[in-house]
């Protein structure tokens, strides 16, 4: 597929099934995406992606344009010119749409001044053309958003060949003197090890320094230690990817954040990188500006 060639979606359904899940799914995933895109501007929009190249996705409803005829004109005369393109419906039970009106407390946006029950069958009838259009028909009833954004997700993957994305993996050392960092999603204590600190020649020393290194190693809880954190990320890591984690930092403190801390934030992160995990990005925040990534 050439970059000429790249694919669009076009993703469309009824209000509350999950649109806008399923359009944050393909920008996570470096889709150009524009939502609620007016109607006349469908030829130019098309025009400037085919010639940026760039895969894209766009969302299209009632708000759109509120002649359910000319959506599905404009959608029908655009998906004949653009072979490339494919349009994903979103569906949802009647009920589940309701439920889900009546937790947000939001109006229906087809026909807000009507009771929930009859906007939403109106807006079904409404679609039912768009929906006969779609290349793919997702019905979000009982889903939930993690999962329809998965079932979105691996749809477009089949289309543009994308790779499955890391978890972009931060791994901080630091000193609880200083108080924790902001951004941790995880904060391991490791002060019940042995300190070197208190050992006068690795005092000025840290946990990168192979004295250091050989010192921890020389007792026996820190190898465990490693081994308990190691199994605990084992079992964590499929959950994170369940969760869609974009993102996942884990800081390692100790006393003074120059020793034990360090120490383990490198074992942590070159194991990481043998069992491919993840590329984790290294912050030693009391060693001064230091953020490497030594893959």
């Amino acid at each position: 597929m050439t970059q000429k060639d790249k694919p669009l979606m076009v993703i469309t359904g009824l209000s509350g099934a999950g649109k806008s899940t399923a359009l944050h799914a393909l920008e996570d995933l470096g889709c150009f995406c524009t939502d609620n895109l007016p109607l006349d501007m469908l030829p130019e929009w098309a025009r400037l992606t085919k010639k940026h190249g760039n895969p894209s996705a766009m969302c299209m409803d009632m708000r759109s344009s509120p002649d359910p005829e000319q959506l599905y004109a404009a959608l029908k005369n655009m998906l004949a010119q653009h072979k490339n393109w494919q349009l994903l419906y979103v569906d949802a039970s009647s009920e589940s749409l309701l439920r889900r009106f009546s937790t947000l407390r939001r109006r229906h946006p087809f026909a807000p001044d009507q009771e929930l029950g009859q906007a939403i069958e109106a807006e079904r009838q409404a679609m039912f053309t768009v929906r006969d259009l779609a290349d793919l028909v997702l019905d979000s009833s009982s889903l939930t958003p993690y999962e329809l954004a998965d079932l979105v997700e691996s749809y477009w993957r089949q289309l543009d060949e994308v790779p499955e994305q890391e978890i972009t993996v931060s791994l901080i050392s630091f000193s609880y003197q200083r108080g924790l960092p902001l951004d941790a999603d995880m904060v391991v204590d490791m002060r019940f090890l042995p300190n070197p600190h208190y050992q006068h020649e690795l005092a000025n020393l840290t946990g990168r320094d192979l004295e250091v290194c050989q010192f921890l190693e020389s007792h026996a809880e820190v190898g465990q230690a490693a081994n308990q954190l190691r199994s605990w990320l084992n079992f964590l890591w499929p959950m994170l990817k369940n969760e869609r984690k974009q993102y996942f930092t884990l800081a390692i403190g100790c006393s003074g954040g120059r020793h034990r801390s360090v120490y383990m934030v490198e074992r942590v992160a070159e194991w990481m990188r043998q069992e491919r995990l993840a590329k984790p990005l290294i912050r030693h925040r009391e060693l001064g500006p230091v953020n490497t990534n030594d893959d």
